[in-house]
């Protein structure tokens, strides 16, 4: 078991995430890193009749320079929180357990938070907790250049663009009954709610044993 994994913060991310997470024995999550577009930092990726969909957060950035994660604000004055929820609901209203958990996601769809990290911290934590999943993790206290000994960087391997061999070979072990999967086959890599309103407490089960395979 490594010592340590050291993650970016993420919107709703792929069981990968939380697979890395639960192989090690604390996730660091990076606070101090410059904002990067087109990553899970504010996208998740679900599965609808039409195919995959990416749900994305419009955020707010400072003009002129680079801006810390930190500091990234999303945009509510675009109606985005009301599109994922009804993208969501299209998706997987016929998911066997989407009646089961959707009371504990609706929340972050009428909440406004002031920061995005602040929004993804808040989404971890209800996920760990409805997947009864133990995780130790805290923030960076500054920018980490290197992961610290022991500790596993995969802040650029989970990432919606890029095939990385490890992170790929997690996200293909993960296969379970997907909605719309006579369709489209298996798709890996699609957020943690596809894997929750598809599995219901076997995700749990998935995660862990996915986690087991990582460590060994």
């Amino acid at each position: 078991m490594p010592a340590g994994i050291l993650l970016t913060t993420a919107y709703f991310p792929p069981p990968e995430y939380f697979v890395s997470a639960s192989a090690a024995e604390k996730a660091l999550i990076e606070r101090h890193e410059n904002y990067k577009k087109q990553t899970y930092r504010n996208r998740c990726r679900i599965l609808t009749a039409n195919g995959p969909l990416s749900l994305v957060i419009p955020v707010k950035r400072f003009r002129g320079r680079k801006t810390s994660i930190n500091e990234i604000k999303p945009d509510y004055s675009y109606k985005w929180q009301r599109l994922h929820r009804i993208s969501i609901d299209s998706a997987y209203r016929s998911a066997p357990f989407y009646e089961y958990y959707i009371d504990d996601i609706i929340p972050f769809f009428e909440l406004k938070f002031d920061y995005l990290i602040d929004l993804n911290s808040a989404i971890l934590e209800k996920m760990l907790e409805v997947m009864n999943l133990r995780v130790s993790w805290e923030y960076t206290n500054s920018f980490m250049e290197q992961p610290p000994p022991g500790f596993i960087d995969v802040r650029e391997s989970i990432h919606p663009k890029r095939n990385i061999p490890e992170t790929a070979r997690i996200a293909e072990s993960m296969n379970y009954i997907q909605v719309f999967q006579e369709k489209w086959g298996f798709i890996p890599g699609l957020s943690i709610l596809d894997l929750l309103f598809n599995t219901g407490p076997d995700a749990a089960v998935l995660l862990k044993n996915a986690a087991a395979e990582l460590k060994s």
